[in-house]
């Protein structure tokens, strides 16, 4: 039986280059994981596995490694950074107890934080910051407390302060117990010395001490009298209101450090044991019911329970596909069955690993808690719920973004088709947020995605790591349609063929739906002219004809169909007919309803330096952008703008130009807009030729 309080499964998670990977790095080698530290800018780190990774300097799969420190297991995720990659990080925080949130001392807080940050409150993980990169030209600490503050809402418990920044950081004050630690300049993170604190920071050690302890004692009314009284508590109970403010996600404890000059991380792994909660300190998984309803049970972390784990990552390595797990309650053994609740289906659990980046060590078994690999699934996907055959139920499902991109791909000899469908089909199960469909007018492979980074990367696999050779299309904009005017309309379905006919009556009010809103139905008949019976089978009819706009063969968003009235047979009305009045009452009405092409509008995050802001302002004017606001920081400024994605393609060539290489940007879906007119017609014409 394992201590399950002497776990820790954290992920660490922050925005392109704040330096994740290379803390995952320094906290690998202090707990004795790897001998020699890799460098992501040699493309040597142990977590950033893949080719595309080490080449491009990003992480792009989330990783799993497992470590050792002070006698406590720590299940560690290195999650992406950029925001094509998203998902990983979505994924990776509904499995973890703990998170670490890196911030870049001279960046702050950027906008892929924003998100992740945004991701970590829903699944209400409890994190630590640790401020990273305080050795690096514009570093401001305080500067980025601040920003936390602001910009994410978060209340950050300062738990250490820098001593000297930029070239002159020397190491870090642990505010705590008042003392100092210092660094030498030999780069090894073993080579440091505990001494008082500096002279000159007395007093704004002590000013942030009498803020910490006032955070504190708040968590223990008890404790917050006997403050007040003038009696300071002792180590021990702050660290318990820590830990406790820490994990009902009151506060967040705030370090910094050096990762890359091994300076501070030694204090980021003690703050992970004393104050990120173990498996049994978590709010227990709600239990649901095959239509997605909470049944009012609980997965309680327990290993005598039945077995309740949640798959959230599947990777295919060179042994086969790997089934990420995580175990909320029960145990797993080696040759055991378990039952696929999403499939229906048993699976028999062939050998169960724990993974360290992509080497592994083979075990018999794993308990609620753990977080471990099976390989041989057959037919388990991200989200599927794996659980006791005798005793089903189904974890709370994660959801996961639309695709706003896609590209047409194609073999590029005849006898790469096969070898296209079966790396495809393995890469899907991979990423749930890339999708491939067929186009059936011109029989193209088509790749949806989240961004182009993100299909980039995914035409790299399949020629590096499939070996299939494909040519590329261009990348096409995920339009949508919708209605402007409100429709009062009639539509009757009559067949009459020998034997009992079909018929079907409405009267309905078709009207645009608030923005966001799908689809909505409702029925305001009265008396029985239209029985309740067939009610569903007019709102089918309907629904099924949405994935056709009338204008270029998008699917229809946002429209509401109110059923007023209509007429029917006593023998020849049935739910069919219902349907198919419905959907010929569709395509007879919304060409009347003032159709419109709508399309995907990008949340735009540009950083810039000060000498270029005009340029990057000018060329997004041009992108029919909308600047949203402009903000300065120490090394450039931050221009927040809303852009059509089709004006965006090929943007990261034009910024770099434009800023000498140095400006940057992300950017994430935000909603669909009204197209002007002339791009609308230009996008319907292209649409006709295409299926001419």
């Amino acid at each position: 039986m394992k201590d399950l309080t002497h776990y820790r499964n954290i992920g660490i998670f922050a925005h392109v280059d704040a330096g994740k990977t290379t803390t995952t790095e320094r906290i690998l080698k202090l707990t004795g994981k790897i001998h020699k530290i890799g460098e992501v800018h040699d493309g040597a780190a142990t977590t950033d596995f893949m080719d595309q990774e080490q080449e491009r300097g990003i992480t792009i799969q989330s990783a799993a490694t497992t470590c050792q420190w002070k006698d406590h297991q720590l299940n560690i995720i290195d999650t992406p950074g950029h925001v094509d990659f998203t998902i990983e990080v979505y994924r990776s925080l509904k499995v973890l107890d703990g998170g670490v949130g890196v911030f870049c001392a001279s960046g702050g807080v950027e906008p892929q934080s924003e998100t992740n940050w945004r991701y970590a409150n829903d699944s209400e993980v409890a994190r630590i910051i640790y401020i990273n990169k305080m050795d690096r030209l514009g570093a401001d600490f305080y500067r980025v407390v601040g920003q936390v503050e602001k910009v994410l809402g978060a209340n950050a418990l300062v738990m250490t302060l820098p001593i000297g920044t930029e070239d002159d950081f020397i190491g870090v004050v642990d505010i705590l117990t008042r003392k100092a630690w210092i660094w030498d300049d030999s780069g090894d993170p073993l080579k440091y010395h505990i001494e008082d604190v500096p002279a000159d920071m007395t007093e704004a050690v002590e000013e942030w001490r009498e803020k910490l302890i006032e955070t504190a004692v708040e968590q223990d009314d008890d404790l917050m009298e006997t403050y007040l009284e003038g009696e300071e508590p002792s180590l021990e109970a702050l660290h318990k209101c820590i830990r406790k403010g820490t994990i009902n996600l009151d506060f967040f404890p705030t370090y910094c450090g050096s990762s890359f000059k091994n300076k501070g991380v030694q204090l980021v792994l003690d703050a992970v044991i004393d104050y990120l909660p173990n498996p049994t300190e978590i709010k227990p998984q709600p239990e649901v019911d095959m239509e997605g309803n909470e049944t009012g049970e609980f997965a309680t972390v327990d290993p005598d329970k039945p077995l309740r784990a949640l798959a959230f990552k599947i990777m295919d390595d060179r042994y086969g596909a790997l089934t990420f797990i995580r175990i909320y309650s029960g145990k797993i053994e080696k040759g055991t069955t378990v039952l696929n609740t999403f499939t229906g289906k048993t699976e028999r659990i062939g050998r169960i690993v724990e993974m360290h980046a992509d080497s592994r060590e083979e075990i018999s078994s794993a308990q609620a808690g753990d977080i471990v690999a099976v390989l041989g699934m057959k037919n388990v996907q991200t989200g599927h719920t794996l659980c006791d055959p005798k005793k089903p139920a189904t974890l709370e499902p994660m959801v996961f973004p639309a695709p706003v991109i896609s590209i047409a791909v194609s073999p590029k000899d005849k006898g790469g088709s096969e070898k296209m469908g079966i790396a495809l089909g393995k890469m899907i199960q991979e990423d749930p947020s890339f999708h491939v469909e067929t186009d059936e007018d011109s029989g193209e492979t088509i790749l949806k995605g989240m961004g182009e980074l993100h299909l980039d990367i995914k035409i790299d696999i399949l020629r590096r790591t499939h070996g299939v050779d494909v040519e590329v299309g261009k990348p096409q904009v995920a339009y949508r349609e919708t209605i402007t005017k409100k429709i009062e309309d009639s539509y009757t379905h009559k067949k009459q063929s020998g034997g009992s006919g079909q018929f079907g009556k409405i009267d309905y009010i078709i009207e645009p739906g608030e923005p966001g809103s799908g689809f909505e139905f409702a029925s305001k008949v009265t008396g029985g002219n239209v029985p309740r019976e067939f009610w569903p089978a007019i709102e089918k009819g309907f629904k099924g004809m949405l994935g056709q706009g009338v204008l270029a063969g998008f699917p229809c968003l946002d429209l509401k169909v109110t059923l007023m009235d209509g007429g029917f047979h006593a023998v020849d009305s049935s739910a069919v007919a219902f349907e198919i009045a419905a959907r010929g009452a569709y395509r007879q009405s919304i060409p009347k309803a003032g159709p419109q092409l709508i399309e995907p509008i990008m949340a735009v995050d540009v950083f810039t330096p000060d000498d270029h802001v005009g340029d990057v302002i000018g060329d997004l004017n041009r992108r029919r952008g909308m600047i949203k606001s402009q903000e300065a920081g120490i090394t450039g400024v931050r221009i927040k703008a809303e852009c059509p994605l089709s004006e965006m393609f090929g943007y990261i060539g034009d910024l770099r130009t434009m800023t000498s290489g140095r400006g940057q940007f992300s950017m994430e879906f935000s909603h669909y807009l009204p197209c002007p007119k002339n791009v609308a017609e230009e996008v319907i014409k292209e649409v006709k030729e295409r299926n001419a």
